[in-house]
C-alpha cells in the first residue's frame, strides 16, 4: 500500500532538475516538493485518511452508486497510478486518488454483503421465533433481545429480516423469564422498520441498523417462550451463540456478586454490556468526562494486554534455566495476544475494542519479530484495517473519537519524546516518577479532550469543562485498582474465586463513581452547545491530522486550519420552523432563539433530540406553548418572519387555514385542494420524516427534510 501511495523514482532520479511535474515549477513549488520528500517516510499515515475520505464520500451520496460506477472508478484510479507521469506532485495526486476509490470500493462492498431484508411497514401482533443472540438487561427492568428469527408469521422467507430487535417489558407481579443467548424463542410483537434520523443531519439509526443485520425493531406483547429448534442454525451460528451464552454467564456471575449499578459497571468493563447502566449513571459520567471508561477501548485493552505480558514474563523469569534457554519475552508478548483476543472475544467487539486489539497485535508481533514499534504507524495500520473491514464505522462517532484522540496523543508523546532528555538518576527518582505520572494523566487528558471536542461537538453538541480534574482522580483508580481485579476476576471465576476480586474492584468502581457523581454536579460541569456545520468539521479535522502526522516546521501550518473551522462554527444557521411526528410536534424559533411550539403526548425522544441539536439545555417537559401560537380548539395560528404558518386539528379549519395560511400542517393526510405555499401533512412527513422549515430564503423559505439527506440508500425507507 505505501508503494501505491509514494513515488516511484529512485534516489537518483528525484535528485535531477526538470523531473515532470517539477519543470518550471517556482521556488515555491520545488520549496513544498522538497518538503514533502521529506516526510516520504510518513506519506503512509496518510493512506487510511484518504481511504476514509472515499468511504465517507460513499456514505454522503443521496444515490447508490452502481458497480459499473465503482468499477470505473477503480480503473480509473490504478491506470492514473501507473501510466502516469512521474513526479513529486503527481505521485501524491494519483495515490490520494487510488486510496479515495479503494475507499469506495470497500463501502460498496461492504453494503452489498450485509444485504439483507428490512421490514417496509408497521405489523401488529406478529408471532416470531427465533434465536437469541444478545440478551441486553435495561437498567428500568425487563430485557431487549436481538433475535435471529427462523418464523415471521405473513411474510415469505425471502422477505425476513436477519435481525430483529425487541424490548420485553416486564408487568408487575410478574417475573419475566430471561432466555439465554442460543436459546430458540417464541413471542407476539409489534415491529417496526428501523427509524431513521430524528431531524436532518441527525443520527441516522436506520444505517447503523442496516449494517448490523437489524431490520426491525419493536416492542414484545407476550413474553419470551424457549421452544424446540425447527432445524439447526450452522456452525458459525452455533459458535456465536456459544460465545454469547458466554458472555451472559460471566455479565450474570459478576451482577450476582455486585448488585446495583456497581455490578452494571464491572460487567460493562468484563464483558462490555452496558445495557444495566443506567441513565442516570451514563449523565453523571457524561457530564464529568469519565464516560471513556465505561465502554472497553484503549485504555482497557492497554491494561490487560499489559498485564498479561507483564505477568507472563514474571512467572517465566522465575525459572533461570527458562530465562537463559528461551526467549521468554517474545513467550509474553505471544501470551499477551492470545491473552487480548479472549478479552476481544468477550467484549462485544466494539470499533474502539478493535482498533486497540489490532493495536496491541501490532505491537506485540513487533517484539516478536524483533522490531521497534513505531506507534503512529501502529495506528494507522489500525485504522486501515478497520475501514477495509468496516468502512462504514468512519462515520461511527466512537470510531472518529476513538481515532482522533490516539492520533493526537501519540503524535503529542513523539514529539515530547524526541525533545525531551532526562539524565538517568532523575529518571529513577521516585519523585520524578511520580509527577511523570500524574502528569502524563493531567496532559493525556488535555491532549485526549482538545483531540475528541469537534466529534463531541458536532455528534452530541456538548462540551465538559471538569475532565481534566476527574481523569485525574479516576485514570489511577482504574489503571490500579479496577482494571487488575478485573483480570483477575476473569482468572478467577472457572475456579469459583471471583467474589474476592470483585469485592476489591467495588472500592475502585464507587470511587470512580464518587468522583463522577462530584464533578458533574459543579457548577458548569457540561455545556450544551448548537450543532456545527459539517465544513467546520471537516476543516478542524483536516487541520488536526496535519498537525499531528507531519514531522517538520509546516506541520504549523495545520493551526491557522484549525482556526478557520472555529470561525465556520458560528456560520450554522438554525431552522426557524420544525415538523415532525406524524405532525404532532411543531416547533418555532421565538426571537431569542429558543425553540417553543406544540407537542404531543409521546414526543418527548425527538423533542430532545431537536433541543440538543439546538444548543438547549431544556428538558421536553419545560417546553411549554408560547405567546408566538394562538389556539383554539380547531388548531393554532404562529407569525413567523412575517410568514403565517396554521397547524389545523380539524377538518373544519381545514379550508380556512389553505385559503390564509402560508404554512399549513396537518396531523392527517390532506385530500382537498390547499391554497397555501408549503403543505406538511401527514402523509409527507411518513414519507419524508421531520421537516426544517428555513423563512427569509431568497425564495421566501426552504425546506430540508431526513429522506432528502438520507437519499435512496439500501438502509433508506422507501
Amino acid at each position: 500500500m505505501l508503494g501505491w501511495f509514494s513515488d516511484s523514482r529512485t534516489q537518483e532520479e528525484r535528485a535531477l532538475p526538470g523531473m515532470p511535474g517539477e519543470q518550471g515549477a517556482d521556488g515555491t513549488l520545488v520549496a513544498i516538493a522538497e518538503r514533502f520528500e521529506a516526510e516520504r517516510p510518513y506519506w503512509f499515515y496518510w493512506v487510511p485518511v484518504f481511504v476514509g475520505v472515499g468511504a465517507l464520500c460513499y456514505f454522503a451520496l443521496d444515490f447508490e452508486p452502481s458497480w459499473l460506477s465503482v468499477g470505473l472508478l477503480c480503473c480509473l484510479a490504478v491506470l492514473l497510478r501507473l501510466l502516469g507521469p512521474r513526479g513529486t506532485y503527481v505521485s501524491v495526486l494519483t495515490g490520494i486518488v487510488f486510496c479515495g476509490a479503494l475507499g469506495v470500493l470497500a463501502a460498496k462492498v461492504r453494503t452489498e454483503i450485509v444485504l439483507a431484508p428490512i421490514l417496509e411497514s408497521q405489523v401488529r401482533d406478529v408471532r416470531i421465533e427465533g434465536f437469541v443472540e444478545l440478551v441486553e438487561a435495561r437498567s428500568r427492568g425487563g430485557l431487549r433481545l436481538t433475535i435471529q428469527p427462523t418464523l415471521f408469521e405473513g411474510l415469505l422467507a425471502e422477505n425476513v429480516p436477519a435481525r430483529v430487535r425487541v424490548v420485553f417489558r416486564s408487568k408487575k407481579g410478574e417475573a419475566l423469564e430471561k432466555p439465554l443467548a442460543g436459546d430458540h424463542v417464541a413471542f407476539t410483537a409489534v415491529l417496526s422498520p428501523p427509524p431513521r434520523a430524528s431531524i436532518p443531519g441527525g443520527f441516522d439509526f436506520a444505517r447503523y441498523a442496516y449494517f448490523r443485520g437489524i431490520g426491525a425493531v419493536g416492542y414484545a406483547v407476550s413474553g419470551p417462550v424457549v421452544v424446540p429448534s425447527p432445524e439447526s442454525s450452522g456452525f458459525l451460528n452455533q459458535a456465536s451463540h456459544a460465545i454469547g451464552r458466554f458472555r451472559q454467564e460471566i455479565g450474570d456471575r459478576v451482577t450476582a456478586a455486585l448488585p446495583g449499578q456497581t455490578g452494571a459497571i464491572a460487567k460493562a468493563l468484563i464483558n462490555g454490556d452496558r445495557s444495566g447502566i443506567s441513565e442516570e449513571t451514563n449523565e453523571a459520567y457524561r457530564a464529568s468526562g469519565l464516560f471513556h471508561i465505561l465502554s472497553i477501548s484503549g485504555l482497557h485493552m492497554a491494561i490487560m494486554g499489559g498485564s498479561i505480558f507483564v505477568v507472563l514474563r514474571f512467572l517465566f523469569a522465575l525459572s533461570p534455566w527458562l530465562a537463559l534457554q528461551f526467549p521468554i519475552k517474545k513467550w509474553a508478548a505471544f501470551g499477551a495476544i492470545a491473552g487480548s483476543l479472549g478479552y476481544l472475544t468477550i467484549s462485544g467487539g466494539s470499533f474502539a475494542t478493535e482498533r486497540s486489539f489490532i493495536m496491541i497485535v501490532v505491537f506485540f508481533l513487533s517484539i516478536l519479530v524483533d522490531r521497534p514499534a513505531i506507534a503512529l504507524r501502529n495506528v494507522a495500520l489500525a485504522a486501515l484495517i478497520i475501514l477495509l473491514i468496516f468502512p462504514e464505522s468512519v462515520v461511527d462517532p466512537g470510531f472518529q473519537m476513538s481515532f482522533a484522540a490516539v492520533v493526537g496523543l501519540v503524535s503529542s508523546y513523539e514529539f515530547v519524546a524526541r525533545r525531551t532528555r532526562v539524565e538517568g538518576d532523575r529518571l529513577f527518582s521516585p519523585v520524578w516518577r511520580l509527577l511523570m505520572f500524574f502528569g502524563a494523566i493531567v496532559g493525556s487528558t488535555l491532549v485526549a479532550s482538545l483531540a475528541v471536542s469537534p466529534f463531541s461537538v458536532f455528534h452530541f453538541q456538548q462540551a465538559q469543562h471538569y475532565a481534566v480534574l476527574a481523569n485525574l482522580i479516576a485514570v489511577p483508580i482504574c489503571n490500579l485498582i479496577v482494571m487488575p481485579a478485573a483480570l483477575a476476576t476473569l482468572v478467577l471465576m472457572p475456579f469459583g474465586g471471583e467474589g474476592i476480586a470483585l469485592w476489591i474492584m467495588s472500592y475502585g468502581l464507587e470511587g470512580m463513581a464518587a468522583t463522577a457523581r462530584f464533578v458533574a454536579g459543579l457548577e458548569g460541569a457540561v455545556s450544551q452547545v448548537s450543532a456545527i456545520p459539517a465544513v467546520s468539521m471537516l476543516l478542524m479535522v483536516f487541520g488536526g491530522l496535519w498537525l499531528c502526522l507531519w514531522r517538520q516546521r509546516w506541520r504549523l501550518v495545520g493551526l491557522p486550519v484549525i482556526a478557520a473551522g472555529l470561525v465556520a462554527t458560528q456560520f450554522y444557521a438554525p431552522p426557524d420552523l420544525l415538523v415532525g411526528d406524524g405532525g404532532r410536534l411543531v416547533m418555532v424559533r421565538d426571537g431569542a432563539g429558543w425553540l417553543t411550539g406544540l407537542q404531543g403526548k409521546r414526543s418527548e425522544f425527538i423533542l430532545s433530540r431537536w433541543l440538543a441539536r439546538s444548543g438547549d439545555a431544556r428538558e421536553p417537559k419545560e417546553v411549554e406553548t408560547s405567546a408566538i401560537f394562538s389556539c383554539d380548539d380547531v388548531g393554532c395560528v404562529a407569525t413567523i418572519k412575517g410568514r403565517r404558518v396554521a397547524v389545523s386539528k380539524s377538518p373544519a379549519s381545514l379550508r380556512d387555514d389553505c385559503r390564509r395560511a402560508d404554512v399549513v400542517i396537518a396531523a392527517r393526510r390532506v385530500r382537498q385542494p390547499c391554497a397555501a405555499d408549503l403543505v406538511i401533512d401527514r402523509a409527507a412527513l411518513d414519507r419524508l420524516g421531520t421537516h426544517a422549515v428555513y423563512m427569509g430564503t431568497e425564495d421566501g423559505w426552504s425546506v430540508e427534510t431526513v429522506a432528502q439527506q438520507q437519499g435512496q440508500r439500501p438502509w433508506s425507507r422507501q
